[in-house]
Order: structure tokens, then sequence, then C-alpha cells
């Protein structure tokens, strides 16, 4: 049903992405899908990497935690952007369209005043791509 799945990370907080890993993991182990944990990022130092190398090689390292964990094949994929905070939802989608990938699975929260203001990424692309999308709380 699924041959391949995309996940949107942030390695900034993997900690909160557990959940949204484990539903990844289990449907790709049970569709033996590949899955491609993407990572929108800006080429300028950050808190994560001092350069987008780095950046991809502390994405890669992860991916490769998850494979070990899960059973499946997790591949990083480095969406470089000018702005990751502006751009992100637009980025993700671009790559989304380009690409084949037959779910994309996010992790989310519980909606506050602010997600009344401001979209969720979520959201924006449900709405935005003709993939379909499964949200993690």
């Amino acid at each position: 049903m699924y041959q391949s799945i995309a996940m949107p990370v942030d390695l900034s907080h993997t900690d909160k992405l557990e959940k949204a890993l484990k539903v990844t993991g289990d449907l790709a182990k049970l569709y033996s899908s590949k899955v491609f944990l993407l990572a929108v990022t800006a080429s300028a130092p950050s808190g994560i990497a001092h350069n987008l190398k780095e950046f991809e090689e502390q994405l890669d390292r992860y991916a490769k935690d998850q494979e070990k964990e899960f059973g499946v094949t997790f591949e990083a994929v480095v969406i470089p952007c000018t702005d990751p905070a502006a751009d992100m939802d637009k980025s993700l989608n671009h790559w989304l369209h380009e690409n084949p990938v037959d779910l994309v699975v996010m992790a989310s929260h519980v909606p506050s005043f602010k997600d009344h203001i401001f979209h969720s990424h979520g959201s924006f692309l449900a709405s935005h791509t003709d993939k379909s999308i499964l949200l993690v709380r």
C-alpha cells in the first residue's frame, strides 16, 4: 500500500518525534516501505551544525539509528532553503511533489490559541499537496 513514506524531522526537537517515528517505522515494516527523513535547513551555522555538510552528517547518523531501531531503510534528505522559518512548508511541499511518496507522517502538537493565527505545517501540507498526510500527536 505504501512503498515510500516521508517524515519531516527537526533535529533540534528529536525528543518530540518518538511517537511519529514509531508509527512511521511500524508502517514501513508492515508494508516493506522505504522512509525518507526530510530536514529543511539553511546553509548558515545553527545550533545543530556549523555548516550544511555537518548537518547532512548528523541527519545521516539519525537515519542510521532509525534503521537499526526499526529494521527498515531510512534515507536522510536535506532540503536546503534560505529561510527555513519562512519557507519550510513550501520547501517540503516542493520536495513532495518532485518525489514518489505515498504517505507523509508528521509529528504534531495539541492545538493552542496561536494555531488560530498561524497555520501548522501539517495543515499546510494537507491542503497544498496531493499526498496522504498522517499527523501523530
